[in-house]
């Protein structure tokens, strides 16, 4: 008799226990989540910040476009099993660094290097792998400088080192690896040999358009250099709409430059 009063009491501990713990699970999967968000959107704020300083102070902005990506659960689950790694969360984040993606897409290549240095060079950023598919391409043309970095996210109970991967390429770059993209997905992986040839070939000619792109740039930027003239030094009229009246501006610039 004791155990058949038993045997319910057990079933319902046993069913408590296993909501308890898929709610747990649950929590502990979307604080996962949560912070490659946190992480990817850190460091689209610090790219956004470099690109609206480019373009409000310097000459002109390297940054053309910024985009952004997270991988799924599922995503992420499928990778795992794939690769064959352990399916908890401490082994995923360890061994799956490509969660939170960031792409930006620069003008000229001497501008990829430069917001790699530029992001490279912040106290919270650690650079932890870097592949350059720029200097060494791809057996199949894949242009592009990848950075796997670590920026802490803080959480209400702990400060999280989360990983993200940040590609950055150019225009030409990136027209080329969406193509590819879609070729690759269109034959399900297996491209014919002459398109395969064909897209080595469009590599060469995006390389060779953005070499002479940037060449053109660079005589251009020389020629601006030489027709700059004193006058211009002292005029606002080039500058993008500032939060400051331009009169309260002139006044600071003539009390820099008059004599005491």
């Amino acid at each position: 008799m004791t155990d058949a009063v038993d045997r319910p009491r057990d079933a319902s501990s046993t069913a408590l226990a296993t909501v308890s713990a898929m709610r747990e699970l649950k929590l502990e999967l979307t604080r996962f989540m949560m912070s490659y968000k946190f992480a990817s959107d850190e460091m689209l704020t610090k790219i956004n910040i470099l690109k609206e300083e480019f373009s409000s102070i310097h000459d002109y902005s390297p940054i053309e476009h910024v985009s952004s990506r997270l991988k799924s659960p599922e995503g992420i689950l499928q990778k795992a099993i794939r690769k064959g790694y352990p399916l908890e969360l401490d082994g995923i984040r360890d061994s799956i660094q490509d969660i939170a993606g960031i792409r930006v897409t620069c003008s000229f290549i001497s501008d990829t290097y430069r917001i790699r240095d530029l992001l490279a060079g912040q106290r919270d950023v650690t650079v932890l792998h870097e592949k350059d598919y720029i200097q060494q391409p791809k057996a199949n043309g894949y242009q592009s400088l990848h950075l796997i970095v670590a920026i802490p996210v803080f959480m209400t109970d702990r400060v999280q080192p989360v990983t993200v991967e940040i590609q950055i390429r150019t225009i030409a770059m990136d027209f080329w690896a969406s193509l590819e993209h879609k070729i690759f997905y269109k034959y399900n992986g297996t491209v014919p040999d002459t398109l395969v040839e064909d897209l080595r070939q469009a590599a060469d000619a995006a390389n060779r358009l953005d070499v002479k792109m940037e060449l053109l740039h660079d005589q251009v930027v020389a020629l601006e250099s030489v027709d700059t003239n004193d006058a211009d030094l002292f005029s606002f009229d080039g500058l993008p709409p500032f939060p400051l009246p331009k009169g309260l501006l002139d006044s600071f610039m003539r009390g820099r430059t008059e004599p005491e």
